[in-house]
């Protein structure tokens, strides 16, 4: 289908389903969410031009996946961002099946999108072409078609390039499958983003003294602190065992140290990122001040997506709150950007006391600092409740599928916790970032509150959060 046809269901699926996800009580007040349709992987994200570019996946036809455009947003401080033209529309052969997840980089000033166009054929097979856009003047991408074609050893599922520049090369890190089904991590080398060199698998299952760690790894993603080289990733298939894992699909981390000469990439163990519910392919950058920064898909493939209440309003998943890495004893830790602080309204309120004694707490678009002497449970406007019992913390909240209670845990001493909280997703931010737990909820609109519990002291800081801009 032509681009024209395709812009013009574009047109009429906006102006039919705004007005519909409008009207939806779980509609974000401050996180990146799709105007209508899905959204998930965020893709291209950059610091360039004095303004921060994020792209990503989106369906705007339907609350499933199929034929992936990217869209585009961008934002001179994180909180008030704006619409930019649609960078990708899945239209040549190459990519008909989708214009999959992929990476920015800026060369000779320009944003050049690397991406996988994905193609299916009618038997069932498929192939995949890792292409190249480049930024024009009037803000929108022009293609210069596939720049890396199907590896030979490989099945069809290889995609998600990231790239990264490193002592006068390009390099790229892009997730494959091999032939017996094991997910793997490829490196490659460029001088130019046109021509490539594939250099040689650095980690996967059967790689570096791993044994069988799943059957295909998603959105790899490479970078350093310092002489630490951090290589993120998805695994899917990794069995779940009592605390870890339990989710479909997992988030996580390599600590390690890339040989760029021989492609190999001693690490050690796998980290999961986050301990929740929905937390997937996140994406990193480095700022012009030295920050790395992440977005990460608040949401899950293949679970739970098309039971969420969102999506007979015509919408559904969004993205996490942009966050900050560091890199302290060995772990990372994320924390939300300082940035975000532009959204408190006013002084908040400070309360200390025993918790049961606390007042309720508006929990819809807000955010909490807390601290605790002992055990107590903080209800999330009566469908989600977070408790801590001096051992481990818990988030338990009910399935919108199977209306059965689930929780997620972690475990540790707990020093302090900050939450932030929007119509329908939660996250919670242990200890300065040491950990995380993601999640959406779906609670009734009528419910507002927070409420604590527990006979032990807490102190208690919080905001409401203005809604963010997005023009």
């Amino acid at each position: 289908m032509s681009e024209i046809t395709l812009l013009k269901h574009l047109a009429r699926s906006l102006m039919t389903g705004q007005p519909i996800a409008a009207q939806d009580p779980h509609r974000l007040h401050w996180h990146l969410m799709p105007t209508t349709g899905l959204m998930n992987d965020p893709n291209g994200f950059i610091q360039a031009h004095g303004r921060y570019h994020l792209f990503y996946q989106w369906n705007p036809f339907a609350c499933k996946h199929g034929a992936k455009w990217w869209g585009h947003v961008s934002s001179p401080d994180l909180v008030q961002w704006k619409h930019e033209p649609v960078a990708l529309i899945p239209s040549e052969d190459y990519e008909i099946n989708g214009c999959y997840s992929g990476s920015a980089v800026l060369k000779d000033e320009k944003i050049h999108l690397l991406y996988t166009g994905n193609v299916k054929f009618p038997d069932g097979s498929r192939t995949a072409w890792q292409c190249l856009a480049v930024e024009q003047p009037d803000g929108t991408y022009e293609k210069q078609g596939p720049v890396i074609a199907l590896p030979e050893g490989y099945t069809g599922h290889v995609r998600d390039p990231k790239v990264w520049f490193h002592d006068n090369h390009w390099y790229m890190v892009l997730a494959a499958q091999s032939p017996n089904l094991k997910g793997k991590v490829l490196l490659y080398r460029s001088d130019d983003l046109q021509q490539w060199e594939l250099k040689g698998e650095i980690a996967g299952s059967y790689v570096n003294q791993l044994t069988e760690f799943g059957y295909m790894w998603e959105c790899p993603d490479l970078f350093s602190f310092n002489d630490t080289d951090i290589l993120m990733c998805c695994p899917q298939g990794l069995a779940a065992k009592a605390y870890e894992f339990l989710n479909l699909y997992q988030a996580g981390y390599f600590v390690g140290s890339l040989d760029y000469e021989t492609a190999s990439f001693s690490h050690g163990k796998f980290h999961e990122l986050d301990n929740g519910f929905e937390f997937y392919a996140p994406q990193t950058t480095e700022t012009e001040d030295g920050r790395r920064l992440l977005f990460g898909w608040l949401g899950l493939p293949d679970d739970n997506e098309l039971a969420q209440p969102t999506v007979k309003y015509g919408w559904v998943d969004c993205m996490t709150c942009p966050r900050e890495l560091t890199f302290q004893d060995g772990k990372l830790y994320q924390n939300p950007v300082s940035e975000l602080t532009e959204l408190r309204q006013g002084n908040g309120v400070l309360w200390s006391g025993i918790a049961k004694e606390a007042p309720s707490f508006e929990g819809v678009s807000a955010e909490l600092q807390i601290s605790a002497a002992g055990p107590f449970t903080l209800s999330l406007r009566g469908d989600a409740r977070l408790a801590w019992d001096g051992e481990k913390l818990t988030l338990t909240r009910q399935n919108w599928r199977t209306q059965e209670e689930e929780t997620r845990y972690w475990f540790g001493q707990l020093d302090k916790l900050h939450l932030l909280l929007d119509a329908s997703s939660i996250e919670l931010f242990i200890n300065d970032g040491e950990a995380c737990m993601t999640a959406r909820y779906f609670p009734d609109h009528a419910s507002k509150m927070l409420r604590f519990s527990g006979d032990h002291a807490v102190s208690i800081h919080h905001w409401l959060l203005s809604a963010c801009v997005v023009e």
